[in-house]
């Protein structure tokens, strides 16, 4: 369990100093359901403090370790989940995703993550971030595995037997934005449909001042009275976001509901769109987090905004031998096909 989660009896420090003697009493939602389903927490996995950040560079409990790259980054903020199943540690993990949490480690780290759709698995009891963008989801070493952890968080989900992909048409969006071999990979993965339009999508700019304007009412009272307990990879980043205005907030509020019209009209018949999970293959461990963090969040964040399902999917090794990764994206609620298409597509490439 990612330690944003909390769990009734067992330390949870939500990443940050602030919290280090924090034992919840009752469990996340997320948690009290898959331990009901029968799956047994074996640990809480480390994070970025607060779900902010894209690299798991924690200063209070420690750098998390790439298993598959040793010396480059995890990936975050749910950066100890995703080492954790690569390290054969557990086989399934929780995370959260609210700019690409879920997605940017299964992808530094080469397994698979599944940003459901907005609302979709429950949130209660886990620390927010951005509430109106928070996500949680699973994270699994296949796309079988997240498939068993939904049917767990999300009682009644049915994930059909999908076809050959070669029956179906999707979009793809962004691929020329990325390194020559992760390209390559997404390009590959994309044809093996029937047909890969390209797809003019949209990636949430001008909406950003709502997420920070949110990011800082959680943290407005906390901050004023532990600013001194922050990270200071967290803190230059908590003040942006307190001097966000309400005016600037309302004004990206309504640019993403004109951001969700956009991206219907953008996919347009098609029912899926291919993507890149990250432009490049997981950086050096020691990268500036708060300098890169746009390069990151790219081609996640959008997703985020409109709540669509994402799935981020290992497609192959791309430079330096890391592997690369693809998102199987869909409409809201389409997440059980994805998921379908998400089987069907690992299993064409062979994984």
């Amino acid at each position: 369990m990612k330690d944003l989660f909390d769990t009734a009896g067992v330390r949870t420090t939500y990443g940050s100093a602030v919290f280090s003697d924090h034992v919840p009493t009752a469990s996340a939602e997320a948690v009290v359901r898959l331990e009901t389903a029968g799956w047994v927490d074996v640990g809480k996995a480390n994070l970025h403090e607060f779900a902010y950040g894209v690299t798991s560079q924690n200063r209070h409990y420690g750098v998390v370790p790439n298993p598959v790259a040793p010396g480059r980054t995890a990936g975050g903020s749910s950066g100890g989940s995703a080492a954790a199943l690569a390290a054969g540690l557990a086989d399934g993990a929780l995370g959260t995703d609210t700019g690409g949490s879920i997605r940017i480690p299964a992808a530094c780290c080469g397994v698979t993550g599944f940003k459901p759709t907005y609302g979709l698995v429950p949130t209660g009891g886990v620390f927010p971030l951005a509430p109106s963008f928070d996500h949680a989801g699973p994270l699994a070493r296949d796309v079988g595995g997240c498939v068993e952890l939904m049917r767990a968080l999300v009682l009644g989900l049915e994930v059909p037997a999908v076809g050959p992909l070669g029956d179906i048409a999707v979009g793809v969006a962004w691929a020329d934005r990325c390194r020559p071999l992760v390209r390559q990979r997404v390009l590959e993965a994309a044809a093996l449909f029937a047909r890969a339009d390209p797809v003019e999508f949209p990636k949430g700019d001008g909406t950003s001042p709502l997420f920070m304007r949110e990011i800082a009412d959680v943290h407005r009272e906390l901050y004023e009275e532990s600013a001194e307990l922050y990270g200071d990879n967290i803190q230059p980043k908590i003040e942006r976001c307190l001097a966000v205005s309400e005016g600037e907030a309302e004004a990206a509020a309504e640019l993403r509901e004109s951001l969700r019209l956009e991206a219907d009209r953008a996919l347009g018949d098609l029912r899926l769109l291919v993507a890149p999970t990250l432009a490049f293959v997981a950086p050096p461990a020691d990268i500036d987090e708060i300098g890169e963090r746009a390069s990151f969040v790219q081609f996640t964040y959008v997703f985020d905004a409109i709540g669509w399902p994402a799935l981020a999917v290992p497609a192959g090794p791309a430079e330096d031998g890391l592997p690369a990764s693809v998102q199987i994206v869909g409409r809201p609620g389409d997440d059980a096909f994805v998921l379908g298409v998400g089987l069907s597509l690992e299993a064409a490439l062979g994984r």
